[in-house]
């Protein structure tokens, strides 16, 4: 049985963080990743980190403060899911996490920004160039350097224990052969969230949404089903970001995808980004505002309808859940937002945009079909419109007929007719689990829990698996966490080894 100091289940952003972290204070740290490349859900994601009192702010010449910004984090979630918070964990947090955000600066991740993200008072979001993939491919890199062992198609199935003891881990490869590796001062739980995971959100929020899938197909829960094995009780297991609606990524990536992430070309190119003038960013961050970000409601609101594979409508758009799970139940999962000459002309223009990123940009129906013409069709006819999407075009008109019937014609009512001579459909679109907020109780040394709030010697958490109650809600503080839980617990196993 091979033998480390400490054992990190999971590749993604936050297990990276904590070995990288670990292996600078000398510890010999193994990252056991699941799938086939590390990633995580950090490895899709945007990139933003949401820090404060960091030198970017003050270099822009922002003040900001630590008070200010444990005021403004609980203002994202609604109130019945921010009285779930744990205050004292989620102040800890910010607290540290600039110095997370220096330390990934001080390995070469450049960011843009700061920017600003209501409610926060102060622009606190920092953009990693040219996305989240910066991370990974930075703390992988740094990982080799320092000496560090990744094994990739490690699948973790159980915890080993020792007079109640966590003191390693029996992991599958993946030709089903049997591994055994202990751990010296610990095992760290950095797998990700449940939001892929139908029988723990059937378990936890209920039958009805086990239909619906997470962004990260791989997001299966297999840290929060080993902490609980072990004893550890599980917190906020009900709060979900989502289920949103969300257009389908471009099948053959995006621009920034295929921006470097390292070296000098990257340094190039965060260098760049903080300089040219915001007209000149726009076009950049409103590709990533059309493929990230989601369809706002007041679509929905002002009469747009969802029409599924078939041509069909088949929920009331403006009832949220039902609506997402209603498109979960359909062909493909997927759906299509139809617009009418009237509705594409109100979604031209400001205040009225199909999607934002607060404050920084908006994207009308012109930037769907200029930016996105994998899922932006636009005709005169509904027919016509209707061939270009592959869809049944007799369905679509008898839709359409039959939701006018149904509408009233008083000019006064709040949904009309549809009809016009501009068409525009939007899609395909899914509903998505973003993300998960439940996680294993810890405490701020990110020991894991039992339901008596003892500690189980031996067994860490970070990152979704260690979240210990906290409501991260707003851009930006999902991967905040993940990086400076990692980035603290690494330099913790520092001291201890020595």
């Amino acid at each position: 049985m091979s033998c480390f100091d400490v054992i990190v289940v999971g590749g993604g952003g936050s297990g990276l963080a904590t070995a990288v972290s670990a292996a600078e204070q000398g510890v010999r740290v193994c990252v056991l990743e699941k799938q086939a490349a590390p990633g995580g859900t950090t490895g899709i994601a945007v990139g933003s980190f949401t820090s404060n009192r960091t030198r970017f702010q003050k270099e822009a010449g922002i003040t900001d403060k630590l008070e200010d910004h444990v005021i403004d984090a609980g203002r994202f979630a609604p109130p019945d899911i921010e009285q779930h918070n744990n205050a004292a964990l989620r102040r800890f947090f910010l607290n540290h996490s600039a110095e997370a955000l220096h330390w990934l600066a001080g390995m070469g991740i450049r960011f843009q920004g700061p920017n600003p993200e209501p409610p926060n008072r102060q622009p606190r979001m920092h953009n990693a160039v040219p996305g989240a993939k910066a991370y990974i491919d930075t703390l992988v890199r740094r990982l080799q350097e320092l000496g560090g062992s990744l094994v990739c198609g490690a699948d973790v199935t159980e915890l080993l224990m020792e007079s109640g003891h966590v003191n390693g881990v029996c992991w599958k490869d993946t030709e089903g052969r049997v591994h055994r590796a202990g751990s010296r001062l610990g095992v760290v739980l950095a797998a990700g969230d449940y939001a892929n995971a139908p029988d723990l959100i059937a378990r936890f929020k209920g039958n009805d949404f086990q239909c619906i899938e997470g962004i990260n197909p791989h997001a299966s829960g297999d840290g929060h089903v080993l902490a609980e094995k072990a004893g550890a009780r599980l917190l906020n297991m009900g709060v979900t970001y989502g289920p949103e609606i969300r257009f389908v990524p471009p099948a053959d990536g995006t621009f920034q995808d295929r921006l470097p992430t390292t070296g000098w070309m990257a340094q190039w190119v965060g260098w760049l980004s903080n300089r040219l003038p915001k007209r000149w960013m726009q076009p950049f961050i409103k590709r990533l505002v059309v493929t990230w970000q989601h369809p706002e409601d007041a679509l929905f609101d002002a009469g747009a309808i969802l029409v599924n594979q078939n041509g069909e409508r088949f929920t009331d758009e403006r009832r949220s859940p039902q609506r997402e799970i209603d498109i979960a139940r359909q062909p493909n999962k997927q759906a299509y937002i139809l617009l009418d000459e009237s509705l594409i002309e109100r979604f031209s223009a400001w205040p009225h945009f199909i999607s934002t990123a607060p404050e920084i940009a908006y994207a009308y129906v012109k930037d769907y079909l200029h930016l996105r013409p994998d899922l932006a069709f636009e005709a005169d006819q509904l027919h016509a419109l209707a061939d270009k999407r592959g869809l049944p075009a007799e369905n679509l008109e008898k839709t359409v007929r039959q939701l006018n019937l149904d509408r009233p014609k008083d000019a006064s009512a709040a949904l009309k007719p549809l009809s016009g001579n501009r068409w525009v459909l939007l899609g395909p679109a899914k509903a998505w689990f973003t993300t998960t907020e439940g996680g294993a109780a810890i405490n701020e040394s990110f020991e894991v829990l039992d339901a008596s709030g003892a500690a189980l010697p031996g067994l860490y958490a970070v990152g979704q698996n260690g979240l210990g109650g906290q409501i991260l809600w707003g851009h930006g503080l999902h991967i905040g966490w993940a990086m400076t839980s990692g980035y603290l617990l690494g330099r913790q196993f520092g001291g201890m080894r020595r």
